[in-house]
């Protein structure tokens, strides 16, 4: 019985080749439409989650504080008010997995004839850990090394490749300013950070180094800012409170005084930006599926049509024992496979285009199967939505009326 109706609709469609394909054009429109758009928002949701988990998770950075001179404040960080034992202090605490005590600043690197201007970061054998940054090539620097202010440093890919081209930097030696350091590690790749800053244009070395050899300190154990990462991300909110009232308390701050600190959660940052893009997926899809409406109206438009032009047919079944739901059955398969095979057509076309997206824009795209299991779930639904009023229509036809009509 199926496959009898199968012929029929192949046949009738057949019949009208012409208005058969226009009226697939709005499915196969819509579907790649709606492919394009889902492959375009998954890929902007996978880069960001690429660069929040280059960021390190749960995360908070707590920065020294400002000076004002007559009025005039200076920005966070300007003033010398966080210091290593603020660090150790906060490693104790309940939640918190991994502290990093932090001093950088730009600085110009030299090798051979080739120099280039870098950020440079003293930091602790615990930074590489709470950054989950991996080192690609050597090794990372020790508590040895940080107890003695060894020249030494890790280099990022971005430095080393202005640096040392396409020669492996570990082993060589690097200036940082006016000091001669061993390049004992170079990092892995991490790409770019949530607000754009190239993360491998980077050269890390051991802490007590950066202080005593590079950027001096205004005292002896003073650093600009200390990473501190908890132990899940529901510890977060307590493990805030904790550190708001144990620096309070160290840096004898009174009630009603001004933090001389500053606190900040990547991790809420990364948060956000990831549900922007998570929205504005939706947003590109929900645009595309207007497409798909249209072409669901265009399906039911000519199917009216086809239930006009057929009237008489309708009228003859019906004389010689079709049944309404016969009648039904046939026209609504039509629909449908006009859906179907407009989905198809409209996948493929949905998939090169992502494709050509990626090529000419560099623009990550991802094309997942839920999109695909969309796709062909709404063109199916929308086949049987639009398609049942001219179906139904059909099947309530009065035989005779049917017969007598021109």
């Amino acid at each position: 019985m199926l496959k009898a109706m199968l012929g029929e609709a192949w046949q009738a469609m057949g019949a009208n080749r012409l208005r058969t394909a226009l009226t697939m054009l709005g499915m196969v429109i819509g579907v790649g439409a709606v492919v394009l758009m889902m492959a375009i928002g998954q890929g902007a949701q996978m880069a960001v989650q690429q660069t929040i988990s280059s960021m390190g998770s749960n995360i908070f950075i707590v920065l020294s504080g400002f000076t004002a001179t007559t009025g005039v404040r200076s920005g966070s960080g300007s003033a010398p008010t966080l210091r290593v034992a603020d660090g150790e202090a906060i490693a104790e605490l309940d939640g918190v997995q991994g502290v990093a005590p932090i001093h950088q600043g730009s600085a110009q690197l030299v090798h051979a004839g080739n120099n280039w201007n870098a950020w440079v970061i003293g930091t602790t054998p615990a930074y590489f850990e709470l950054r989950s940054w991996p080192v690609q090539e050597g090794a990372p620097f020790t508590d040895s090394d940080l107890r003695s202010a060894t020249r030494v440093a890790l280099i990022g890919q971005t430095a080393a490749k202005n640096l040392f081209g396409d020669d492996s930097p570990v082993g060589k030696t690097l200036r940082i300013g006016q000091a001669p350091f061993t390049i004992v590690g170079a990092l892995a790749s991490k790409g770019q950070n949530l607000d754009g800053r190239d993360q491998d244009d980077v050269v890390v070395i051991p802490l007590t180094t950066a202080q005593r050899k590079i950027f001096g300190t205004p005292f002896l154990g003073s650093v600009r800012q200390i990473m501190v990462q908890t132990t899940t991300q529901e510890a977060m909110p307590a493990v805030e409170k904790s550190m708001t009232a144990l620096l309070r308390q160290r840096h004898r701050l009174r009630d009603g005084q001004e933090n001389d600190f500053f606190l900040r959660n990547l991790t809420a940052v990364a948060d956000s930006a990831a549900e922007t893009t998570r929205v504005m997926s939706l947003l590109l899809g929900a645009i595309a599926s207007v497409s798909l409406l249209v072409g669901g109206i265009g399906i039911m438009n000519i199917m009216l049509v086809s239930v006009t032009e057929r009237t008489r047919e309708i009228g003859i079944r019906m004389a010689i024992g079709a049944r309404q739901k016969d009648i039904l059955s046939q026209f609504l398969l039509e629909a449908i496979i006009i859906s179907i095979a407009g989905c198809l057509i409209g996948l493929l076309l949905g998939i090169g285009g992502a494709i050509l997206v990626n090529m000419l824009a560099k623009t990550a795209v991802v094309v997942s199967g839920s999109s695909v299991l969309v796709a062909f779930g709404v063109a199916a639904g929308i086949g049987v939505f639009f398609g049942y009023y001219p179906a139904r229509k059909a099947a309530a036809l009065d035989p005779i009326e049917a017969l007598r009509y021109q």
